[in-house]
């Protein structure tokens, strides 16, 4: 109760200063060419982990081994590899019209190279093709964590080698679908998979290194421009983006002391991977111990890191408040909790602050290259209750309401914002947190499978009504 005390005070707030923005007006002021969709990715929602020749993914591994909340695994999840009929019709009728999902590698290549899956290749035709059907544009993610185990075992992200499979990934994607798909992105999230999967060990493959840590980080800059670079030789007339994980980083207490732990900090979450690609290099400067990257440098290597993206694509949930920590090694700096700061947060403790998007859009603006951003994710999981067949979900409304008023006054102000898409459609796996965390605008029951759309699905079908 505490929590929707807070949550129910603090949008109140927000929406008391915004009052004259009315919902109709507050989607229409986007303009008529502004995009509206939905996201999602292959692991949290296909299922099929083990038919029809589809390979292991580093998140089976990982579930197998017990390392996700509850014993949870993606082996069905929503099922979305027998229902993306269903679900590809629950977005248009709400009214969406784009539809980003992310292609398993493995699915294809079962092995991460070499032999080929036909019946993997068919399945994202018929997804593609039935969004083309349902008046949706198809958005493809090539990457959304989920290395085939195979490559893994070799090494991963920390083996150099795994450039040669990501451009044989990528070619074949952009070979067998590139006539149908005009929106790429390489990468989901790269501070996250990398920073979590090989830093910290909580996700897959559940790695704790340093060295494999500044590998992986540096291969997968690396594969961000050359991916990039094969799209657009293949697919000349597409859109090329890749999304990145941001946060508005505060200092406890106000300024003063704090400041170094917040650049460090900045620069580990929304500068490391997006900077090297812009052409500005790794940010040595306020992250000191990623000099040692370039021990995994050749010759050439710095050149090669640049790509001018079409896109980008941001995505952003909470923002973070921190202090520095003599405990915490390399960044030297402590996250204080929402709730130690007493501010509202969402189902898995983070902070929500809808000033925050607005503030880590200007702050992105800084970059004079970056002519095009689209919000590729954003959303809230908060507790669903299926109650006759209905889920009231208002505090997922008044998230959206909020994020959204932010988002505006940064187009308006000059951000170039070009589309807006939510995460997620559905709700679905969520990675090491399991099935607890509903993110989605539709319920899942996920002993039935059965969908119902929530009040906040309703809500965006009603706002994007034409």
């Amino acid at each position: 109760m505490r929590f929707v005390f807070l949550y129910l005070f603090y949008s109140s707030a927000i929406v008391a200063q915004v009052s004259r923005v009315s919902d109709s007006s507050l989607f229409t002021d986007f303009g008529p060419d502004f995009l509206w969709g939905t996201a999602s990715a292959a692991y949290q929602t296909e299922g099929a982990w083990n038919e029809d020749d589809r390979g292991l993914s580093i998140w089976d591994a990982f579930s197998i081994k017990g390392k996700v909340k509850n014993g949870d695994n993606g082996n069905v999840a929503t099922d979305f590899y027998h229902r993306y009929k269903e679900d590809i019709q629950l977005a248009k009728e709400m009214n969406f019209t784009v539809f980003r999902f992310s292609i398993s590698w493995s699915r294809i290549l079962p092995n991460g190279e070499g032999k080929i899956n036909p019946k993997g290749i068919e399945f994202y035709h018929n997804v593609i093709d039935e969004c083309k059907r349902q008046g949706l544009d198809p958005w493809i993610t090539l990457y959304h964590w989920d290395l085939p185990q195979a490559l893994q075992e070799k090494g991963g992200w920390a083996n150099r080698e795994v450039l040669n499979w990501f451009n044989e990934y990528t070619l074949l994607c952009a070979n067998e679908f590139g006539s149908k798909v005009n929106h790429w992105m390489v990468f989901n999230e790269p501070t996250a998979f990398i920073g979590l999967g090989y830093l910290l060990g909580y996700h897959a493959p559940g790695k704790r290194s340093v060295s494999a840590f500044l590998k992986a980080s540096h291969h997968v800059c690396l594969a961000m421009a050359e991916s990039g670079r094969i799209l657009r030789q293949e697919i000349p007339n597409s859109s090329i983006g890749t999304t990145f994980s941001c946060s508005i980083i505060d200092p406890w207490r106000g300024k003063g002391k704090h400041e170094k732990a917040v650049r460090r900090m900045d620069a580990m979450l929304n500068r490391m991977f997006i900077e090297p690609s812009l052409g500005l290099g790794y940010p040595y400067n306020d992250l000191p111990f990623l000099r040692k990257i370039k021990r995994y440098h050749l010759p050439g290597d710095e050149e090669k890191l640049k790509f001018d993206f079409d896109f980008i694509g941001l995505q952003n949930y909470f923002r973070l408040v921190v202090k520095r920590s003599p405990f915490i090694p390399l960044i030297w700096a402590k996250q204080i909790s929402a709730k130690r700061r007493n501010v509202p947060y969402n189902e898995m403790g983070f902070e929500i602050y809808p000033e925050g998007i607005y503030r880590i859009l200007k702050q992105f603006t800084e970059y004079k290259s970056l002519q095009n951003i689209v919000i590729t994710e954003n959303g809230v999981c908060v507790k669903d209750s299926l109650i006759e067949e209905q889920v009231n979900d208002t505090l997922r409304i008044e998230f959206f309401r909020n994020y959204l008023i932010q988002i505006l006054k940064a187009k308006n102000e000059g951000v170039p914002i070009s589309g807006y898409l939510v995460w997620s459609l559905t709700d679905n796996f969520e990675w090491s947190e399991g099935y607890e965390p509903r993110f989605g605008l539709v319920f899942i029951d996920f002993t039935t499978q059965k969908r119902y759309i929530k009040d906040s699905g309703k809500w965006f079908k009603k706002q994007l009504e034409k």
